[in-house]
């Protein structure tokens, strides 16, 4: 097991990755649960997998999960999911000492990070990530949200956890679907800053999703340390170095919202698009060579993702999925900042994009379909 601190002042906590974390829950979590009776928020599809493991820890603690299921799926992160929520963590009587667990993907982390920031002010939660995406991203740091109609996690807050359990034996029950589309949040890494990283994942990445477990665990571990650094440097993104993070994101996030958040395209696929078009863009602006931008399209087609808009059949134009992106959450008095590269490991944030000459790109690559 390797253990990450995510270094905070006065709020920090670790980040511990390892095989069979889940069986040793109350081990893990110690004095955190405080009281019998552990309220446990999680969906229909991972709660099956792993409440029989999580009860028996429990019971042997004299403790006992109180379960909290939801529907699977991007739809459960809505105002009525964190209601219902709510009214269960009130009804269990959790207090402000209280730590609820929140077991599954980067929805159900979401949900349950923003109803215990809301519950009584703000009371403790566990992550404990079932999916890669949720393991290397959206279980650090803290962001936690739900969508409404107007976009994706718009409505939200900053709400560390206590602690991030990353059990790297549940990566075994992921559909190869999902798994490819948390690997994109890998692979982000070494796009941000670490061209070594990048590299390691052309090398390494197809035996990883293959199953090999100890890739799998320095992946995590590497991806978790690399975010934990940015997190402790700019936790609620006043400095512009956490926007790294969000590589990939404005472009995905807009062609989300045109597939409306559906099953036609994981957040990580979209993420994996994403970060393809913002290096395509990047060239476009004279700002990286154009085979950096290819060699990243490479390696996401050798992995048997979508790196083409092309490939997702879209029935719009570039001016309505860069209408999508006048709701991002980095939009600042009327501007835009895009995650952009100067070569592969070269990130930066670019405040001079206009969204009409991104419109104009995004035509330009729509028109790869026509023809």
């Amino acid at each position: 097991m390797f253990t990450v601190p995510v270094a905070l002042a006065g709020r920090s906590y670790d980040v511990r990755v390892g095989s069979g974390l889940l069986g040793d829950l109350a081990a893990e979590c110690g004095p955190l649960l405080r009281k019998a009776a552990v309220p446990v928020v999680t969906d229909e599809q991972v709660a099956p997998l792993y409440r029989d493991a999580i009860e028996a820890s429990l019971a042997a603690s004299a403790k006992e999960a109180r379960w909290m299921i939801l529907p699977a799926g991007e739809a459960t992160k809505n105002w009525a999911s964190l209601e219902a929520v709510c009214d269960f963590l009130l009804a269990e009587g959790v207090d402000r000492g209280d730590h609820i667990l929140a077991l599954g993907g980067g929805v159900i982390g979401d949900l349950t990070g923003f109803a215990a920031s809301v519950l009584k002010r703000g009371c403790g939660f566990i992550q404990l990530p079932t999916t890669l995406l949720a393991q290397v991203d959206s279980s650090v740091g803290g962001k936690t949200a739900i969508n409404t109609r107007a976009g994706k996690n718009l409505i939200g807050a900053f709400h560390q956890p206590a602690l991030v359990l990353a059990d790297t034996g549940a990566l075994a029950t992921l559909p190869p679907r999902e798994l490819r589309a948390g690997y994109a949040e890998v692979v982000k890494y070494g796009l941000i800053d670490d061209p070594e990283f990048f590299a390691w994942c052309e090398a390494h990445g197809a035996a990883l999703l293959a199953g090999d477990e100890a890739l799998r665990g320095e992946a995590v571990r590497r991806s978790v340390a690399a975010k934990a650094r940015v997190v402790a440097a700019d936790e609620r993104e006043t400095t512009g170095t956490r926007a790294l993070l969000n590589l990939g994101h404005t472009f995905g996030h807009a062609l989300e919202a045109e597939c409306g958040y559906s099953g036609r395209l994981l957040h990580g696929e979209a993420v994996a698009m994403g970060m393809v078009l913002a290096a395509r863009y990047s060239v476009r602006r004279g700002e990286m060579h154009g085979q950096d931008a290819e060699r990243i399209a490479a390696h996401f087609r050798a992995m048997e993702m979508r790196a083409d808009l092309t490939e997702l059949g879209l029935d719009c134009d570039g001016r309505q999925l860069a209408d999508h992106m006048l709701h991002d959450k980095k939009m600042d008095a009327g501007t835009l900042p895009f995650l952009l590269m100067r070569g592969i490991g070269q990130a930066y944030l670019a405040k001079d994009v206009a969204l009409d000459d991104v419109a104009a790109f995004l035509n330009d690559e729509l028109a790869r379909q026509a023809a």
